[in-house]
């Protein structure tokens, strides 16, 4: 048995707000696009869909719910993302900009970072819990219900968060003047820690 157009659609209208408005992860893949490029911000937008994926799969199989349900897991979880978004704010505010000569570390966050970011990132985890609970694709089959709930959200983080890195890079790249550029470099450091404010403020 398979969903109907409309409950996926209904779905889509649900899910495409909630996962492609700015969060932590959307303006970390942003920042990352206009400080390094899109080719060098591939391993850090890969990581992130790995780490999206997992928290999809754990939200659909109610492990999160347990984890997050351990005396003190919350606080831990936040403070992790506050010092590591802290951490990659640093590496964007002081990517080196084409046309000065930067002292600092160039070298654009990996894999690991992409993945670490999802896998902290302490909003997912309501948004996916709250779109797994408010459709129903499939009724009378929950497991197919859910695996195609998992495919449909699937398919919205691979294109928001690539989206998303595209317009960053095409952005920076209109950039010219090397103050302006480490300028728009410090801004979305900035956002990114507001972001991560905004997602663990209650």
């Amino acid at each position: 048995m398979t969903p109907t157009i409309d409950s996926i659609l209904a779905m889509l209208a649900m899910a495409l707000p909630l996962m492609g408005s700015p969060g932590p992860a959307i303006v970390a893949v942003t920042a990352n696009g206009a400080a390094f490029g899109v080719r060098a911000s591939l391993p850090f937008l890969f990581g992130i869909y790995a780490g999206v994926f997992t928290v999809l799969c754990l939200t659909a199989s109610g492990v999160a719910g347990l984890l997050l349900a351990l005396p003190g897991a919350g606080p831990i979880l936040v403070g992790a993302a506050v010092l590591y978004m802290l951490y990659l704010a640093y590496k964007i505010a002081t990517a080196p900009i084409p046309g000065m000569d930067a002292d600092s570390d160039g070298t654009a966050p990996g894999f690991a970072s992409g993945y670490t970011v999802s896998m902290i990132n302490v909003k997912a985890y309501t948004v996916f819990t709250a779109l797994y609970a408010g459709n129903v694709l499939i009724e009378t089959d929950p497991v197919m219900d859910m695996l195609f709930k998992l495919g449909v959200l699937t398919c919205v983080m691979l294109c928001v968060n690539g989206t998303w890195l595209v317009f960053g890079g095409i952005f920076a790249s209109f950039i010219r003047s090397p103050k302006i550029g480490r300028a728009f470099n410090i801004i979305m450091a900035i956002l990114l820690l507001v972001s991560v404010a905004l997602a663990v403020t209650p």
